[in-house]
């Protein structure tokens, strides 16, 4: 998450204080990624300092000092919308390695693991899907939050189920790789046209 381009988007509406910027941060989040107000003046700073916002003059620093975006400013938090994230490399994603790691662990069924992650998602889900329910109807915000988390954890749950159907049922020889797993010197990063 980019605390600086929120920021951004947040004083492109118009000139506002340090701590009326987190309130609507964290309002405009679903008030599901608290922020520091330290945080919130640090990066201002650096944006001040960048040219990309301008503090309202002979103010000091604190809560009583206002800012507003610079041209510079809204050019950058343009591009930053429209430039989309790096994903050419997947993710390290713990659920992933623990998985790998599980079938190269000796007297680890990994299909154990694999149920108790897959649980752990399932009632995950639940509980988004209660505050959903409980959410103002209004309230976009946390309803594209929830929405994003949910397609999320579907995902990794339906990995999980694709990993436990392609698994094997047997237990790992100590030292030797999976069925499946690459061999020695062949990393699986590079056939998915990573970077060295």
């Amino acid at each position: 998450m980019s605390v600086r381009h929120a920021l951004l988007a947040l004083l492109s509406d118009g000139p506002k204080y340090g701590l009326q910027l987190r309130h609507e941060f964290e309002a405009r989040t679903g008030e599901v990624w608290p922020l520091n107000v330290g945080q919130v003046y640090t990066t201002l700073q650096r944006l001040e300092r960048d040219g990309l916002v301008v503090g309202s003059e002979g103010a000091e620093e604190g809560p009583q000092k206002g800012y507003r975006i610079t041209v510079d400013g809204a050019r950058e938090l343009t591009s930053w919308l429209q430039t989309p994230p790096d994903v050419e490399q997947p993710p390290r994603d713990e659920l992933l390695i623990k998985v790998l790691v599980a079938v190269q662990v000796p007297g680890v069924d990994v299909h154990d693991v694999i149920q108790v992650h897959r649980r752990h998602l399932i009632e995950l889900m639940q509980r988004y899907t209660a505050v959903k329910a409980d959410a103002a109807e209004d309230d976009v915000a946390l309803a594209l939050v929830v929405d994003a988390e949910l397609f999320r954890i579907e995902a990794a749950v339906r990995w999980l189920d694709a990993a436990d159907a392609r698994l094997p049922r047997v237990t790992p020889t100590p030292g030797a790789p999976a069925r499946g797993a690459p061999a020695a010197g062949k990393a699986p990063a590079r056939r998915l046209g990573a970077r060295s």
